[in-house]
């Protein structure tokens, strides 16, 4: 569709790419859920390897490391949830485990920041998750670190901290999917497209935030995450 627009087109969601000053577009931001173990038991779950749970949110979700995350309404109990999160530089469709990684593009690390008593009262329900993890600023991102220079990440030290306090650690080798393993089974249901991110689920020791944390957080070789939380 070609003409002009009824009012000015907001400006394209973005991440930073380390070593280029090329900006990596956003197109759709994919979440799997319960992707560690032990994070499927703290939250009440089997860690039976079932077919992985995705959800989605919005592009502009994505706010950069070292910017402040107002605290979102409608909640009290704001949570942070570290991840490795992958950028796609290809799309398709039916991708094979075996093809999976030449779609990558790179590797950052995020922070699915969830509503959790909004979540909790959505699953009850049978409700979906979206006010629960797809509000504004949801999604802290680092630069991506191409694959080309780090290589793929199928293993190494994820963590979190809040105040200078340890509260999640793991390794990406403890994933109950692997990266070319979520990539294939997301492209089942939807067209993948470059610049897809996909962040590929947190370890145990989620907790919540408030107003002045101080967040950090990162995955071994591929980055280190620092945001606060603000007031609303």
């Amino acid at each position: 569709m070609t003409g002009k627009w009824v009012f000015p087109a907001p400006p394209a969601p973005a991440v930073a790419v380390i070593g280029a000053e090329a900006l990596f577009p956003v197109h759709r931001v994919y979440c799997v859920g319960r992707n560690y173990p032990d994070h499927v038991r703290e939250m009440g779950g089997d860690p039976a390897r079932e077919p992985p749970i995705f959800f989605s949110k919005p592009a502009d979700a994505v706010s950069p490391s070292g910017r402040d995350v107002p605290y979102p309404g409608r909640t009290s109990n704001l949570h942070h949830e570290i991840e490795l999160v992958v950028a796609l530089g290809r799309g398709g469709r039916d991708i094979a485990v075996a093809d999976a990684l030449e779609h990558v593009f790179g590797y950052a690390v995020g922070n699915d920041l969830t509503r959790r008593d909004l979540q909790a009262a959505a699953r009850k329900k049978g409700a979906p998750w979206d006010t629960a993890k797809g509000f504004d600023a949801s999604a802290p991102i680092t630069p991506i670190s191409p694959a080309d220079e780090i290589g793929h990440v199928n293993r190494g030290r994820i963590w979190l901290e809040v105040n200078g306090v340890l509260r999640q650690q793991a390794d990406i080798a403890d994933m109950v999917w692997s990266v070319p393993e979520v990539i294939a089974e997301l492209s089942a249901y939807y067209l993948l497209g470059p610049g897809d991110l996909i962040f590929t689920g947190t370890p145990a020791g989620v907790g919540p935030l408030v107003a002045g944390d101080r967040v950090r957080g990162g995955v071994e070789g591929v980055g280190q995450l620092e945001h606060g939380i603000s007031t609303a």
